[in-house]
């Protein structure tokens, strides 16, 4: 059922923004509908956080304009959010539920009696706000935020991010808007989000790296390119392929422009002695075509690692290897060898010690017990979390070339420009200062300057944070590509299965276990491995009830015909909601049906309702037959 039957939520209608020569959005225009859910995609610097902060009310364009429903709850987390370092980890979280607990403090001051109390109480229940402490305690305890009463000065980045999505999430928004919610979650809470966001009774827009999670999300993608908006139904996958058809018929129409030219172009150069009307317009018609731009093409190189040194027999070996810090053991007599091509995905909670073991591997820090042996040969390339601190005043040609117009790759020696145009840099973004890149260039060109450096066993310590899917569909390629040893801790699962040949899994109180395969295999082994040992998780019973579950009978007389009965009803629900849906999209709604709304809005639920409960009868019955 497409979205475009619900009510419309918020409009941004002719949005132009631009930075100096740069048009981020051109008159771009998008409509959010009720139970939406937009994964918005683009390439970084195309204006997807941009357009996130106006719909979100931080920014203002040049010009357009936005309009919302009366009432709408919006709650945004930014890249760049803010949380107040004096307060502790509750009291910013609960900040997020200002709306729901001035609503509670109304009620509270009203006499019982008072029928402004009723439509109070209503309001609190419409936003779920008797349960805001309960819902609390769900997310912290989800999402693996940090203890309530820690003063948030003390967090580390990851841990203010998910304190920070808490707050977003606790009020329970109308429309809700992330940009980039994954970034800093491990694979088991990223899953539970899904969950969470595949149930969100309201709207929401988000803008992520992830490919797993815009698949599962997703009812319809948006794709932001060239300062408009494209929108397709349907999760990333249907996406991927309604560009591919819509990339070619703008192929075809490019063909076929070409070819109108080519075939008017002697017509044109002899000219028409006679000007008469017709060949006037045929003139016309010619140049009004010839005048047309060609669609601009989407850049797309291959990014290429420096040929790298060859390894020998003995890359590095880890011996009964254990990591510790405070006293705590993160890994516990670990023993692996290295093989010349192996690509090693290490996943695992936050905090459980993936960054800990890679910066020992590196030798950077000691191990507790046993040890490593470094092959003569191995020269290690290490991209960190926090990246290379770069100068804002710089240009982009300046960060790489460091004073030279070349820079050397491997053994040879290649133009600046040749090389940025690998990292999907445009001769003038290669020109523009480092303090005016989007966050997402920000990642590509550190990749640029430290992957120019070389080196046979590359370690990346979650490399897809920020950087945009064609970024790392050529990242992936690269690696997957790569002669040398590739070691990624990453909860990009999409990330893991394309490019790791084994992965090392952190499964806590230092214990590490090694699979052969990509993470989706590594997760089959797991679950198949705790069936057989007895340790699946178990399906809770209600305290007390101790009785034995009886065996499930077959359908009754009355139940085959509630059955056979079934199937007609829900046809009648079916059609009673489409007519409903049909008046929401009647172009001049609110002109006919403006007194209605509220009424259309309450039958619109009623109906979706009616054809839900059917749909779980039905399938509750067919599962017992």
């Amino acid at each position: 059922m497409s979205n475009y039957t619900t009510p419309v939520l918020l409009s941004a209608k002719d949005l132009v923004v631009e930075y100096g020569e740069q048009k981020v959005l051109q008159v771009a225009s998008l409509s959010i509908h009720d139970g939406d859910r937009i994964g918005l995609v683009g390439k970084n610097g195309a204006g997807k956080s941009t357009f996130l902060r106006i719909i979100s009310g931080l920014m203002e364009p040049d010009s357009g304009e936005i309009a919302q429903r009366n009432g709408l709850v919006v709650s945004f987390l930014s890249q760049e959010f803010t949380l107040d370092e004096e307060k502790t980890v509750k009291d910013n979280i609960m900040s997020g539920a200002g709306y729901i607990k001035e609503l509670l403090d109304q009620y509270e001051s009203l006499d019982p009696s008072s029928e402004e109390r009723h439509i109070l109480e209503e309001k609190i229940a419409h936003v779920d706000g008797w349960n805001l402490d309960r819902r609390l305690t769900l997310l912290t305890t989800s999402l693996d935020a940090p203890d309530s009463d820690r003063i948030v000065a003390t967090l580390s980045g990851g841990e203010k991010r998910r304190t920070a999505l808490c707050r977003t999430l606790i009020a329970q928004p109308d429309l809700l808007i992330l940009d980039e919610p994954t970034n800093h979650l491990d694979t088991n809470t990223i899953e539970w989000m899904e969950k969470f966001l595949a149930s969100w009774r309201g709207a929401c827009i988000f803008v992520t790296h992830d490919r797993y999670f815009l698949d599962r999300i997703a009812n319809r993608i948006v794709e932001l390119a060239h300062g408009t908006f494209f929108s397709h139904q349907g999760n990333y996958t249907d996406y991927l392929l309604n560009k591919a058809e819509r990339d070619s018929l703008r192929e075809a129409g490019e063909k076929k422009r070409q070819s109108f030219l080519r075939n008017e172009l002697d017509w044109v150069m002899r000219g028409p002695r006679a000007r008469r009307t017709k060949a006037k317009s045929r003139l016309d018609k010619y140049f009004e075509i010839a005048g047309e731009e060609a669609p601009e093409k989407d850049i797309n190189i291959d990014l290429i690692i420096p040929t790298p040194e060859r390894l020998g027999n003995k890359v590095l070996e880890l011996k009964e290897l254990s990591v510790a810090i405070a006293g705590k053991t993160l890994v516990n007599s670990l023993s692996y060898n290295f093989e010349p091509g192996r690509r090693l995905g290490i996943v695992g909670k936050n905090g459980a010690g993936k960054t800990t073991l890679v910066r020992t591997l590196l030798g950077e820090l000691k191990p507790a017990a046993g040890g490593i042996e470094k092959g003569e040969r191995t020269i290690f390339n290490y991209v960190d979390q926090s990246r290379l601190i770069l100068n804002d005043e710089e240009t982009v040609f300046e960060t790489i070339g460091e004073g030279s117009e070349t820079v050397k790759f491997g053994k040879l020696t290649m133009p600046v420009w040749t090389y940025m145009r690998r990292f999907l840099f445009t001769d003038e973004r290669t020109m523009t200062k480092v303090g005016k890149l989007s966050g997402g260039e920000r990642s590509r060109l550190t990749l640029a300057k430290i992957l120019k450096n070389g080196g046979n066993f590359i370690v990346l310590d979650e490399p897809t944070n920020d950087l945009d899917l064609p970024s790392l569909r050529i990242l992936e390629e690269a690696l997957i590509n790569f002669d040398g040893c590739v070691v990624v801790v990453s909860h990009d699962r999409y990330f893991l299965n394309r490019v790791c040949t084994g992965i090392l899994a952190f499964e806590g109180d230092g214990v590490t276990r090694f699979n052969e395969g990509d993470y989706d295999y590594y997760v089959e082994k797991r679950d198949a491995d705790l069936l057989s040992s007895g340790n699946s998780v178990p399906i809770k019973e209600k305290k007390g009830d101790t009785r034995e579950k009886k065996q499930v009978k077959k359908l009754s007389y009355h139940e085959q015909k509630e059955l056979d009965a079934i199937e007609g009803k829900i046809m009648e629900a079916e059609l009673e909601l489409e007519n409903i849906e049909k008046i929401f999209a009647d172009p001049q709604f609110y002109e006919k049906y403006a007194t209605q709304t509220v009424e259309l809005n309450n039958k619109h639920d009623d109906a979706k309702k009616v054809v839900k409960s059917l749909y779980d009868r039905w399938e509750e019955l067919e599962n017992k037959k």
